[in-house]
C-alpha cells in the first residue's frame, strides 16, 4: 500500500468551542485511535485532499510533537452542504493485529457480453477486507474475460488466502446486463423459427 505523511498539531483543550475554533483556522479536528492512548491532534484541511478526495486507500504516517504514528483513515464527517471535513479518525497500526479496509475494486480483461453489446455495472466499487496491513493490496483485480451477457461475479467467487472478505458471499461485484432489444431480437427469431417448422410441417402432410 501507498504512504502518505502528514504533519499534525496536537490540541490542548478538547471541545466543541476548541473544534469550532480550529474549524475557523482551516485547521481539522482528528484522533488517533487503537494504541496506548488516544491522540486527539488536527491537520490542515488541504491536507484531507491527498487522502479523501481519492479511491486510493493509503498507511497515513502522522508526526505529532516528534512521535510518529502509523494509521489508517477510518472515518470522516464532512459538512452535509459545503463537504468540508469537519472530523477525522484514525486508527493506529499494530504489528500483528488484523484491520478492515474497503478495497478499491479494478476490472481487467475483456467481458465477451459487452461485445456482444451488453452494458458491464460495477456494482460494488469496494470490497470490504479484514487482514494484515502487509498483505493489503492497493486494488482487488477481478477478470471480465469470461463474463457473458447476463452473467455476474459474486463475492463468494473472490479468493484470497491472505484475506477475508465481509461483504455478503451472494453480492454482486459486477455483471453484464443485455440491452432490452437483443432480447427482442432473440424473441423474433425464436418465432420465425418456430413458424418455419410449422408451415414446412404442413406443406409434408399436404404433399402426403
Amino acid at each position: 500500500m501507498k504512504t502518505v505523511s502528514l504533519s499534525g498539531s496536537l490540541r490542548e483543550n478538547v471541545g466543541k468551542k476548541d473544534a469550532k475554533m480550529q474549524r475557523n483556522l482551516g485547521k481539522v479536528p482528528c484522533v488517533i485511535y487503537g494504541g496506548k492512548e488516544q491522540k486527539h491532534f488536527t491537520l490542515n484541511q488541504l491536507d484531507f485532499k491527498k487522502i479523501v478526495f481519492t479511491p486510493d486507500v493509503f498507511i497515513v504516517k502522522i508526526e505529532l510533537d516528534g512521535s510518529f504514528y502509523e494509521t489508517i483513515l477510518q472515518e470522516v464527517q464532512y459538512h452535509p452542504v459545503t463537504d468540508i471535513v469537519l472530523h477525522a479518525d484514525f486508527l493506529q497500526i499494530t504489528p500483528g493485529k488484523q484491520i478492515v479496509l474497503g478495497i478499491p475494486v479494478e476490472l481487467e480483461g475483456t467481458s465477451p457480453g459487452i461485445i456482444k453489446g451488453g452494458k458491464l455495472h460495477l456494482k460494488l466499487r469496494k470490497l470490504r477486507v479484514r487482514g494484515l496491513v502487509e498483505d493489503m493490496p492497493e486494488r482487488i483485480l477481478i477478470n471480465v474475460s469470461k463474463l457473458d451477457l447476463g452473467k455476474s461475479i459474486k463475492v463468494k467467487e473472490i479468493v484470497n488466502n491472505k484475506l477475508q472478505f465481509l461483504d455478503t458471499a451472494n453480492s454482486v461485484i459486477v455483471n453484464v446486463k443485455t440491452p432490452r432489444g437483443i432480447v427482442e431480437e432473440e424473441s423474433e427469431e425464436g418465432e420465425e423459427g418456430e413458424e418455419g417448422e410449422a408451415g414446412e410441417a404442413g406443406e409434408e402432410k399436404s404433399e402426403a
